[in-house]
């Protein structure tokens, strides 16, 4: 249903999920397992998989928190964008990758929810995406010093408000690891 004319394919987005951004996060393996089961049924339905790196004077390019998770191996013919921003669209190809593969539907996955994920997920709904939250697939750590809530709660509460979302021409929603359909609309 996105407003996308001749973009009927589906993407499965992997945001952030570098050592220095999951090293202290909730439920980490368990989401890094969820993405990496992701990431093989993509490839087994040729299902374009599009990495985001980010980097940051507290994140530098090069460094080994930089790096993606040793559970996750990207193969290089999938794209690769890197990013400086929250929003995996913002001042990156991200958008040019997407349309080269006719993509008009993304699968989000990836770290931290309440910063990159819920910034990529608004970025690609205002784009005109139609755009899936894997609930189980995304992570957070936990920034309760600083009065955030629980991890647990903020991904809890990500997960509700995006399976509310939609804007004219465009759906969204949220699905659990088992329930991802690369082929469905939603």
């Amino acid at each position: 249903m996105t407003i996308f004319e001749n973009r009927p394919h589906t993407a499965l987005l992997v945001v952030d999920v570098q050592n220095g951004v999951v090293a202290g996060a909730t439920r980490r393996d368990e989401v890094v397992a969820n993405i990496a089961g992701l990431i093989e049924k993509a490839r087994q339905e040729d299902v374009p998989v599009v990495w985001v790196q980010h980097s940051d004077d507290g994140l530098a390019q090069g460094s080994d928190d930089w790096r993606f998770v040793p559970e996750l191996k990207r193969i290089d013919a999938e794209p690769l964008v890197e990013k400086n921003y929250g929003d995996s669209f913002e001042a990156t190809e991200l958008e040019t990758v997407l349309s080269g593969l006719g993509v008009g539907r993304l699968v989000v996955t990836g770290a931290q929810t309440d910063a990159c994920i819920r910034s990529t997920l608004h970025g690609a709904l205002v784009r005109g995406y139609d755009v899936i939250l894997v609930g189980d697939a995304h992570t957070t750590e936990d920034l309760t010093a600083w009065g955030a809530p629980p991890p647990a709660q903020v991904i809890a509460h990500t997960n509700l408000y995006w399976a509310h979302q939609s804007a004219p021409g465009r759906t969204a929603g949220t699905v659990t690891t088992a329930d991802v359909n690369f082929a469905a609309a939603s």
